[in-house]
């Protein structure tokens, strides 16, 4: 392995940027000798925040960029017009080779158009998905699509399983994964037509795991390792995650500030509470890996903290160092032969 694994960072992209990105960024380093990370966006901006913090500087660079690309902007335009934009400079620095990676809290669609553009696919990949690892019972599965193809085929969805079934047993240690196909019932004739046609193809796919059918309430249990779906279903679970998650904590904090009584029992039972509410946090698994492209794509939440920046950025080095991209190639290559 190379001395470093250099990631792009769109230093100007998110609700808390550049604040919350730089310092995301100087965990990562701090944390990490592995690590060089390439702040793309407004230098004078980026060298402010990094003035509050002690790092080894041969492992940060800022690459000026004039422009930011908003969310509200339409993505396939921002990526044409702003050639100077935080995120286009971070996609080309992928496309170039100085980085490997690339990570955004900013606008995802942006991010989803330059990374097909800009980055450009691996060979055989029809539609590259987004992909993140959501907590589970029994650690966490990845959720594949949840944002990047709403009109998908069944031969997406296959692929998207494939690509998924690489990334969970090389990143994430998972031998032989599961992998289910979100449906409503576990009947193989349930299902609207996208699900009916592409369940045969996954069972018959002789290089994965498939398990069959998966409804949605057997997903937090960890039924599968690989939830595959289009990205409309996938957008839809995720939120839902993410809400049911907050309100839950939210309550569960609330009712233990009713009485004296549970005050106490707050205070006894608060440090296993913490460690499992922790499992249930979507931050310590980092972005969303666009996979099937020439090189690591990464989105962040727009309200991404520094936490989830610094997971993102090492995330990048595991991904690396598995040579992920070369296995998703030889796995969509021997599906083609």
């Amino acid at each position: 392995m190379a001395e470093f694994v250099n990631v792009a960072v769109d230093a100007m992209g998110g609700d808390n940027a550049p604040l919350e990105i730089v310092k995301g960024a100087v965990d990562a380093v701090n944390e990490s000798s592995h690590v060089k990370v390439y702040l793309t966006g407004q230098e004078d901006a980026i060298r402010s925040e990094l003035a509050k913090y002690t790092y080894n500087s041969n492992q940060v660079e800022i690459v000026h960029a004039t422009e930011v690309i908003e969310t509200a902007e339409p993505p396939v335009m921002a990526i044409r017009k702003k050639k100077d934009s935080s995120i286009v400079k971070a996609l080309n620095l992928v496309k170039d080779g100085v980085c490997g990676a690339y990570v955004s809290a900013g606008s995802t669609g942006a991010t989803l158009v330059g990374g097909q553009v800009i980055v450009g696919r691996i060979k055989g990949v029809e539609r590259p998905p987004l992909a993140p690892l959501i907590p589970t019972e029994k650690g966490c599965a990845l959720l594949i699509d949840c944002g990047a193809n709403v009109d998908a085929r069944p031969s997406h969805l296959v692929q998207f399983a494939k690509m998924g079934s690489v990334y969970m047993e090389s990143v994430m240690g998972v031998k032989n994964p599961k992998v289910g196909i979100v449906n409503i019932g576990a009947e193989e004739e349930k299902g609207n037509a996208l699900v009916k046609e592409t369940f045969p193809l996954l069972k018959n796919c002789p290089d994965i795991h498939f398990i069959g059918s998966i409804e949605a309430r057997d997903i937090p249990a960890g039924y599968a390792d690989v939830v595959v779906c289009e990205a409309f279903v996938g957008n839809v679970i995720l939120k839902m995650y993410e809400g049911v998650g907050a309100t839950l904590i939210k309550k569960v904090k609330e009712g233990m500030m009713t009485s004296l009584r549970s005050k106490i029992g707050a205070l006894l039972v608060k440090p296993a509470l913490k460690n499992t509410l922790k499992a249930f946090d979507l931050e310590q698994y980092g972005g969303a890996p666009m996979l099937g492209l020439k090189g690591l794509v990464v989105k962040t939440h727009g309200s991404s903290n520094s936490v989830e920046i610094k997971n993102s950025i090492l995330q990048c080095i595991t991904f690396t160092e598995q040579n992920i991209n070369q296995k998703i190639k030889d796995k969509i290559t021997m599906e083609e032969n």
